[in-house]
């Protein structure tokens, strides 16, 4: 895997993950994307040659919308897809408020919540196009994805604050267990 277009591929392959793509677009939510380790995992599954799918905690639709922020909105979301694919650990958060959460000026956009997030290598996000087609966008590119490498995001790496979020996200998650050949990228406490 080498490219956008093979990574498209491996999604379109995959009949769960096309499940999961056309019950988010049945939202019609504006700016939609289904994002972070939806995409990351299974990109690093296939590099791995995994043949069983690693688990996720959850499946991360996100929108932009900042004419309604309530986060009750965000639940109902939720259920309606917890409805349409009850198994499904959903996960919808509208970005527009979202900032707020991770200290940050207000996002302008979905693709621009994507841009950062803690790691480039779960900066990636897919949603489906009027036609079916899968769409990528991957605002700080997939060469990080591809090879494996964690690192933090230019923005995780400007105050002890973002520093020690990523950093905790890093042991948390525990990455290197689940996908032996990731190299982790720490940073280096300058205060």
């Amino acid at each position: 895997m080498v490219n956008e277009k093979e990574i498209i591929e491996i999604i379109k392959e995959d009949e769960w993950m096309m499940d999961i793509l056309k019950a988010a677009k049945s939202l019609n939510l504006p700016d939609w994307w289904v994002c972070a380790g939806f995409v990351r995992s299974k990109v690093w599954d296939t590099l791995h040659h995994f043949s069983d799918r690693t688990p996720i905690p959850d499946i991360d639709v996100i929108y932009f919308d900042p004419a309604n922020i309530d986060e009750l909105e965000e639940k109902k979301l939720e259920e309606t897809l917890k409805n349409l694919l009850p198994n499904t650990p959903w996960s919808v958060k509208n970005e527009a408020r979202m900032h707020i959460k991770s200290n940050m000026s207000p996002y302008t956009s979905a693709v621009d919540a994507i841009s950062k997030f803690p790691e480039t290598a779960t900066a990636l996000g897919v949603k489906l196009d009027e036609k079916d087609n899968v769409i990528l966008t991957a605002p700080c590119g997939i060469s990080d994805v591809l090879q494996l490498k964690v690192k933090p995001n230019h923005f995780f790496t400007e105050d002890k604050e973002r520093i020690n979020i990523y950093e905790e996200r890093i042991a948390k998650k525990d990455w290197k267990s689940i996908w032996p050949k990731l190299t982790i990228q720490y940073v280096k406490d300058t205060y």
